[in-house]
């Protein structure tokens, strides 16, 4: 396995390995929000994160790792996030399926959850380099991942077909394993700026 299996904690989160427990949490974690409702966004309604959840831990088995997130103050599941098409040969993954429940957006969860995950990939898997991939049109995430310090590799043209019928431009970033030393300095001063004096 090259990616290492492992529970990660933080100040803030917990990431928990998937499992069938987390659905109900999860159906809870995902109305909050109706985030399947932009178009651009490629959520789960809360009636198929049972399936949603089934295929994560089937593709686990093919080295991919999806996680719940547990948030560590409300002791609830308040999303998910997974490495997934991960390349042991290549020591590269990509990094995806994240998604968190309305109240959490914009406060210190995603910084610390790939904070976790990257530093999981970066120093405890030695990974060459981590990708992210999102909607042309999804500006949110865009900056999301911007803001961690990924660099912006390029954008796939009419890459995926939506489950609207629409053709979705994918846009590609990427860390390398050169990188994580500023990014890490990066996402410490972040993380210290959520802390209150």
């Amino acid at each position: 396995m090259f990616i290492k299996e492992q529970q990660l904690e933080g100040e803030h989160i917990v990431l928990e390995h998937l499992h069938s427990g987390h659905i109900e949490p999860l159906q809870q974690a995902v109305a909050e929000g109706e985030a399947w409702k932009i178009w651009y966004a490629s959520v789960p309604q809360p009636d198929e994160i049972g399936a949603y959840v089934e295929r994560a831990i089937e593709d686990a088995k093919t080295g991919n790792i999806a996680y719940a997130v547990r948030h560590k103050i409300s002791g609830d599941i308040v999303g998910t996030t997974r490495f997934y098409q991960v390349d042991a040969p290549n020591r590269r993954a990509m990094l995806g399926y994240t998604w968190y429940s309305q109240s959490v957006r914009r406060t210190a969860v995603n910084t610390e959850c790939k904070f976790l995950m990257l530093q999981n990939l970066f120093e405890a898997s030695e990974a060459v380099a981590v990708e992210l991939r999102t909607h042309f049109f999804n500006q949110a995430s865009r900056q999301a991942i911007e803001r961690l310090g990924a660099k912006q590799d390029g954008i796939l043209r009419s890459h995926q077909i939506m489950r609207d019928g629409s053709l979705r431009d994918t846009v590609v970033y990427s860390i390398i394993a050169s990188e994580w030393p500023a990014v890490r300095m990066h996402l410490n001063s972040k993380l210290e700026s959520y802390r209150t004096p």
